[in-house]
C-alpha cells in the first residue's frame, strides 16, 4: 500500500469561533482542479491546529486527495437537476 502525500497549499489564523482567515497558494492546486457539470472544484482539508507555528498560523489547508474506490458498488444516480456534487 503507497504512503499518502499531503499536499499543502496555504495557511491561515483562526480569527473566532467562527470565522477563518486563509491564504491559498492557486500554484499548488492546479494539478487537483475537478470538473462536474461544467464546474471546476478543488476539494480542501482545514484543519485547526493544536498550537500556532513560529508565524503565527494555527490553520492549515492541504488538497483532500482522496478518490473513491472504483471497484465500489455506486450509489444510485442523480437527478441531472440537482446542484449537488458527487465529492
Amino acid at each position: 500500500m503507497s504512503e499518502k502525500k499531503t499536499i499543502y497549499c496555504g495557511s491561515g489564523k483562526k480569527q473566532n469561533e467562527g470565522w477563518l482567515k486563509v491564504t491559498i497558494n492557486p500554484d499548488k492546486l492546479k494539478d487537483y482542479i475537478d470538473e462536474y457539470n461544467g464546474n471546476k472544484f478543488v476539494k480542501l482539508n482545514i484543519n485547526i491546529k493544536d498550537e500556532a507555528d513560529q508565524y503565527g498560523k494555527d490553520v492549515s489547508i492541504s488538497v483532500d486527495t482522496w478518490k473513491p474506490d472504483e471497484n465500489a458498488q455506486q450509489p444510485a444516480t442523480q437527478n441531472e437537476d440537482s446542484n449537488d456534487l458527487p465529492f
